[in-house]
């Protein structure tokens, strides 16, 4: 009997054994299912983010060249992309390189100048300078009077040529710079100490531009040069002895002033009196030739009475000449000739007062 059973019992076991399997089978089949669902789900996301990733924006002053497997995509002036949003395969199968073209770029020559640590360029302060010049580290340029002097510059440049400039040469900033410390020991071989320091640091600062900008434009790099400052600085060991040069530079300065000064005042008033004496030996002629041509003309028009007859001409004009200069006397008589023929001498009394007495009588 219990053996019956028993036998009974396996025969339900084996017979339940393959349900029990389908149902393990399935529930793994399902899961599964559902695994590979969210692996879907979660590699779309990644391929979505992937390819959003290759959005980005160009900024309004500059330009952008995307560079697949290192290769510019598209020719010319089609590789170059303009301000907006625009899209490519993420990195690292494209590239994305950067060209500012308006904004001003500076490059900086430290060529000739003395060592100075980052710390006391922002501050301000001149590191000591010590008794003697230390080649290894200070530098120096070389004048045509065979002086030295210390000088640095700063070249703005903007691009022109975004393609040239940026893959056409390795580092074009590099070559700016090299460009700029040619133009800067070439020129100060040109100029003398003091042009360069004092009489004409103008000069010397657009000589400087000058070269650069040849130099730049014979490498063909794609920029435009905006500007370029200089400053130059005598050695610092011999900044006392300078000082006292300009001093005395200035002194002189002053001294020539004041007597180019005094030499125009003593000029114009000199000018002035010469043209006022012009003036009134002028003005003296011109009264003196209208009285020659008033009495010539006067003496043209009494000719024909003069000759018509002369004593009479010459008694009439007696008395009007001598009556306008006895009018003040107070008794006049006129005899115009003696009986004898002898001429008459006319004694006239001009004043009955004294003499030397007074209104008041002393």
């Amino acid at each position: 009997m219990n053996g019956q059973d028993h036998h009974d019992q396996d025969h339900d076991h084996r017979h339940d054994a393959p349900e029990t399997l389908d149902a393990g089978s399935q529930a793994l089949a399902e899961a599964l299912g559902s695994s590979f669902t969210i692996v879907k789900v979660v590699m779309g996301l990644m391929v979505f983010a992937f390819l959003c990733s290759g959005f980005f924006q160009v900024g309004p002053q500059e330009k952008a060249v995307i560079l697949r497997f290192g290769k510019p995509v598209g020719e010319g002036e089609k590789a170059l992309l303009g301000a907006g949003l625009h899209w490519s395969l993420p990195y690292p199968i494209d590239e994305i390189v950067r060209i500012p073209i308006s904004q001003i770029q500076t490059v900086k020559s430290d060529n000739g100048w003395y060592f100075t640590t980052p710390e006391e360029e922002l501050s301000g302060e001149e590191p000591p300078a010590g008794m003697d010049l230390n080649p290894a580290i200070d530098s120096f340029l070389l004048t045509s009077d065979t002086n030295i002097i210390h000088a640095r510059a700063t070249l703005a440049y903007h691009v022109a040529d975004p393609l040239r400039y940026t893959f056409d040469f390795a580092d074009g900033s590099n070559a700016v710079k090299n460009a700029l410390d040619n133009a800067l020991l070439y020129t100060a071989a040109k100029f003398s100490a003091d042009d360069a320091l004092i009489n004409a640091q103008a000069q010397f600062q657009d000589a400087v531009q000058e070269r650069a900008s040849a130099l730049l434009e014979e490498q063909n790099l794609g920029i435009v040069v905006d500007y370029c400052t200089v400053e130059s600085k005598p050695p610092r060991q011999l900044t006392d002895i300078f000082n006292q040069v300009l001093i005395a530079r200035e002194k002189r300065g002053e001294i020539i002033n004041e007597a180019l000064s005094y030499a125009n005042q003593s000029t114009n008033a000199a000018i002035a009196t010469a043209a006022g004496i012009v003036n009134q030996a002028q003005s003296t002629e011109f009264n003196y030739v209208t009285n020659l041509v008033a009495s010539a003309q006067q003496f043209k028009d009494i000719l024909p009475y003069y000759k018509q007859d002369p004593s009479l001409y010459v008694q009439q004009t007696f008395v009007q000449m001598i009556g306008s200069s006895l009018t003040n006397v107070a008794d006049k008589w006129y005899l115009p000739q003696r009986a004898d023929g002898k001429p008459r001498e006319l004694r006239l009394l001009l004043n009955r007062e004294p003499p030397g007495t007074n209104a008041a009588g002393f």
